[in-house]
């Protein structure tokens, strides 16, 4: 019993978990395109370690390593994104009105439901900032008084549904454009989405970089006028 705890309380135990289920998560991805390779890499960890009874704090000896990685993967996105630069610079204005609408319909959107189930001004502001890259919401959440863990939760929840539902949902309403696109995915799924989009079109992925960068620069400014509102 002492081995198995040395073993599972090792970086390289939650390492090696971690990319094992990333890997059945891709097979499971080929079968079922809509199923977000995340979605069920974190289901299949949380099965695991419940079924296993490891504790959370013995995989992210490891795990948190692989969370490190992320802000230097955020940042390859800017290849896609600078090819994308030229074909969007006559668009650039209307890529940012719409980004700009899709941020702002976010902010109301998540009001109307935290005010029409009663919710508190704690849940409002953790809810808030759910639709932009998860260190912006993080942040935002923190300065307006929210809860940043939770946040975190609805940040990821929001890019895994998105990712999962948003391309099939724009298809179904005949939207083709890749301008289009990369821009309602990119306000609305953050990073994850923009992930997704990486692995079928390096245009919609690029234009999806740009409307994520843009989303999160709009939300921090919304935020100074949030702040003064919900104090």
């Amino acid at each position: 019993m002492s081995n198995w705890s040395d073993l599972t309380g090792e970086p390289i135990f939650g390492i090696s978990l971690t990319l094992g289920a990333y890997v059945l998560a891709l097979r499971l991805n080929r079968r079922w395109k809509w199923l977000h390779p995340l979605f069920a890499c974190t289901g299949v960890l949380i099965v695991l370690l419940l079924a296993a009874d490891i504790p959370y704090e013995s995989y992210s000896e490891g795990g948190d390593l692989i969370t490190f990685f992320l802000g230097p993967t955020t940042v390859a996105l800017a290849v896609p994104l600078y090819k994308s630069l030229l074909s969007m610079r006559k668009h650039l204005k209307a890529v940012a009105i719409g980004v700009t609408l899709g941020s702002v319909a976010g902010l109301c959107v998540s009001s109307l439901i935290v005010m029409a189930f009663g919710g508190s001004k704690e849940l409002l502001v953790t809810l808030l900032p759910k639709s932009v890259t998860t260190p912006i919401a993080i942040e935002l959440s923190r300065q307006l008084g929210g809860s940043p863990q939770l946040t975190g939760v609805f940040t990821v929840l929001t890019g895994l549904l998105g990712s999962m539902f948003g391309p099939a949902l724009l298809k179904l309403f005949r939207i083709r454009s890749d301008l289009a696109i990369g821009a309602a995915v990119g306000t609305s799924a953050h990073g994850i989405g923009t992930g997704r989009l990486a692995r079928e079109s390096e245009a919609q992925a690029g234009i999806s970089g740009f409307a994520m960068s843009l989303a999160g620069m709009i939300m921090s400014i919304l935020g100074i006028p949030l702040a003064i509102w919900l104090s």
